[in-house]
């Protein structure tokens, strides 16, 4: 494995092997005795997010819509209300026509898919081959597979998005034998070819990277136009390509990365921004709190010991599971921390079979969520919790609104903690220590 860097400032970090212990560990916002910058030719990159020209912003259906995809990639069954209501919904906007994925045949496989007014709203541009093609992938810390939709996608299976040309990259070499699937939980599934090729991403160049290329796409991708795969930035244990399976690209770059970590910055309304190999002190305040990683799963999942609602209640003891997740949009709990949650907002209740989960309304003030994990306190403002309109288009037409807090599904292993989450808070993706980092930032 060769790799590349283009024009970015070269760093690397010292740490003190003594941080890796059982117990959150906390370093000074401004990098400390412990956290040192050096100029010892390990490579850094920042990549900033870019808009989804095709997402239509938070509209009718659109928390429902998070719900189903979550369950789906975690290979849950929607339940018969929510999958009740999505159809309802689909009808509605004349999308229940199935434009040819084989594997989206079931009736779950057809409602479950997302059209592209409930797509993510922001994606990174991503090179591949050579002379390298630009894609815009969506960055998911919840999976570990780099897919794409490729010339060897089925025509009817592709919705307007860009397509990896493997005949046209020099580069490209077949990996003889090999195969990947991802199957969800809608049944159905996505799958293809794998090859070795040039993978540039913000001037970091890894070669003979697993460039994993669709032969078959689930109907739920076909209808995100935008968005032409996946960077899967989980552990590689979660790849699937058979019969060996391939290392991520954050992991074939993280022995040359500076510091053997990403952070995620995303935002609320605007284009956040990964950092690939170094922690810019500029983007977080106060101090940042490591926390270990249980990678088992493959996951990056850790321990949360409760919760509060607003800023002045007691805390509730709730430990859990949690994964940190940015392909999911939703922030995922214990059905009993939703409901606890809801009990505090005045008008809400949990309306699975009419609009897919909690919902409250739209006059009503949301209070804060506060995750405590380990020693740190993650506070989600309120405004963050209202995530889209139920009965109209807007949230200025509407009245009732969807909860960014829901339900994870009945017996599920773990809380999902996605977007709605990640974008209040500031965090560190550290490989090399597998730890995860939290601190606040400007909102």
């Amino acid at each position: 494995m060769r790799f590349h860097h283009g024009a970015v400032v070269a760093a690397s970090l010292v740490f003190t092997r003594s941080l890796v212990s059982a117990a959150p560990v906390e370093k000074r916002g401004n990098l400390g005795p412990l956290f040192e910058i050096s100029t010892l030719g390990g490579m850094t990159f920042k990549i900033t997010q870019v808009p989804n020209k095709k997402f239509y912003g938070a509209r009718k259906g659109r928390g429902a819509m998070a719900i189903a995809r979550a369950y789906s990639k975690y290979g849950a069954t929607i339940p018969d209300d929510l999958l009740s209501y999505i159809e309802q919904l689909l009808e509605e906007l004349g999308l229940l026509q199935n434009p040819g994925n084989e594997t989206s045949a079931s009736p779950q496989g057809e409602v479950a898919a997302t059209p592209q007014m409930f797509d993510s709203e922001y994606l990174c541009p991503v090179q591949i081959g050579t002379p390298p093609q630009t894609l815009q992938l969506d960055f998911d810390t919840g999976s570990s597979d780099l897919w794409v939709f490729s010339s060897e996608t089925p025509s009817s299976q592709v919705g307007g998005q860009t397509v990896y040309n493997i005949q046209q990259s020099s580069t490209a070499k077949l990996l003889m034998g090999a195969a990947w699937d991802i199957s969800y939980g809608d049944g159905s599934s996505s799958s293809g070819n794998v090859y070795l090729d040039t993978v540039s991403i913000g001037g970091i160049t890894v070669e003979n990277q697993a460039v994993e290329s669709a032969t078959n796409v689930s109907l739920a991708f076909t209808q995100r136009p935008d968005t032409d795969g996946l960077v899967g930035l989980a552990f590689s244990t979660l790849n699937t390509v058979r019969p060996n399976q391939q290392s991520t690209f954050f992991d074939n770059a993280m022995r040359d990365l500076a510091a053997p970590l990403f952070t995620a910055n995303l935002r609320a309304s605007e284009p956040g921004n990964y950092n690939f190999g170094f922690i810019d002190p500029t983007e977080f305040t106060g101090e940042i709190t490591y926390i270990p990683i249980n990678t088992t799963q493959g996951f990056w999942q850790f321990s949360s010991e409760g919760f509060q609602v607003g800023s002045s209640a007691a805390t509730i003891a709730a430990p859990h599971q949690a994964i940190a997740d940015t392909g999911t949009t939703l922030l995922l709990v214990p059905d009993d921390i939703a409901a606890a949650y809801y009990a505090q907002v005045p008008g809400a209740q949990n309306a699975a079979q009419t609009a897919g989960g909690y919902i409250f309304p739209c006059t009503t003030t949301l209070p804060s969520y506060t995750a405590m994990i380990g020693s740190y306190q993650a506070v989600i403002p309120g405004e963050f919790i209202n995530f889209a309109p139920v009965d109209g288009n807007t949230f200025a037409d509407a009245t009732t609104c969807f909860g960014g807090i829901q339900a994870v599904p009945a017996g599920f292993p773990f809380a999902i903690y996605g977007d709605v989450f990640l974008k209040s808070q500031f965090v560190v993706f550290h490989g090399g220590d597998t730890q995860l980092g939290l601190a606040a930032k400007p909102l």
